[in-house]
């Protein structure tokens, strides 16, 4: 059976899914979805009959996903900082990106499953979003459904003690949206406390390429008196921000004089107040996003 192009276009968001999921990075789950569609193209030129393309695809791209996360767990383990997923734009141009957002999308929960090992991420993503069931998973992921049901238990008791609140986003969460990020860009402290929960937690990624705090920072005074001086900072050379949809949360891009982007500030609210606070600025981690600015020359080495 060939695979039309059309056929393609409607696998991609699919395969994009599921790798992005995996890895928490656009750029490798493009370079893994693109391996996946190889694959399945090599199968169509040696003829081999294919009876379930979705399995065939959801198998291959999260066998690959497994590979990479295995060879990438050196470095995720020596990360400099926070370690933080790349922003997904919700209005991302590319079809292939315009995938169903839920909690398993949103940065904060991402950054949870990075607690987890490939092959158990690999379960509860199969089993908890993609709903498979244990048979299924096994034949992706070598184990039997014995072991697999053990896999997610343990996965879901890795997570369980971080996992993040998450409402989704609805009017209530718009309206408290726009009353932060309007205290925000005043740099507006008081204003700030008001919309943040009592344990707010802000994390920092700047995968020692860019400057930003190496710990995590809680407690609404100390997030709001951080955020308001880094606002009076940015305002003094010029920096702008540009309201956005980012992984299925309020956002804010943070540009520079010249329009390089300088960083994400992502924001989970839930409750009636702001609960998670991430700023991407790790320039590899956004460079998927367009022109990159040079943040350590712009605020001299300070953290962000």
């Amino acid at each position: 059976m060939a695979i039309t192009g059309e056929r393609h276009e409607a696998l991609r968001p699919l395969m994009f899914s599921v790798a992005y999921r995996m890895l928490g990075s656009v750029v490798e789950a493009e370079d893994v979805v693109q391996d996946a569609y190889l694959r399945l193209h090599e199968r169509e030129l040696a003829g081999d009959e294919i009876r379930n393309l979705d399995a065939f695809v959801v198998t291959v791209t999260t066998r690959l996903a497994i590979d990479v996360l295995r060879s990438a767990r050196r470095t995720r383990e020596v990360y400099v900082g926070p370690w933080i997923p790349e922003p997904l734009p919700d209005d991302d141009a590319d079809p292939a990106h315009r995938i169903e957002r839920d909690e398993t999308l949103s940065f904060a929960f991402l950054a949870v499953l990075e607690r987890l090992g490939p092959v158990e991420r690999a379960v509860f993503l199969l089993r908890e979003v993609f709903a498979y069931d244990y048979r299924a998973i096994g034949e992706v992921v070598g184990r039997d459904e014995v072991a697999c049901r053990q896999i997610l238990h343990r996965a879901k008791t890795r997570i369980a003690e971080r996992r993040p609140r998450f409402d989704g986003v609805d009017e209530r969460d718009s309206a408290l949206a726009d009353a932060f990020f309007a205290a925000l860009e005043a740099g507006d402290v008081d204003g700030l406390v008001g919309r943040l929960a009592d344990d707010v937690v802000f994390y920092g990624d700047g995968g020692g390429k860019a400057p930003a705090i190496q710990h995590p920072m809680h407690g609404a005074v100390a997030v709001a008196r951080f955020l308001g001086g880094l606002v009076r900072r940015g305002a003094r050379v010029g920096v702008r921000f540009e309201r956005r949809s980012v992984n299925g949360t309020p956002a804010v891009w943070v540009r520079g004089p010249d329009g390089a982007l300088l960083s994400v500030l992502m924001v989970e609210f839930a409750d009636g107040s702001a609960q998670v606070i991430a700023n991407q600025l790790n320039p590899e981690k956004l460079a998927h996003l367009g022109a990159v600015g040079d943040t350590a020359a712009l605020f001299g080495g300070r953290e962000g």
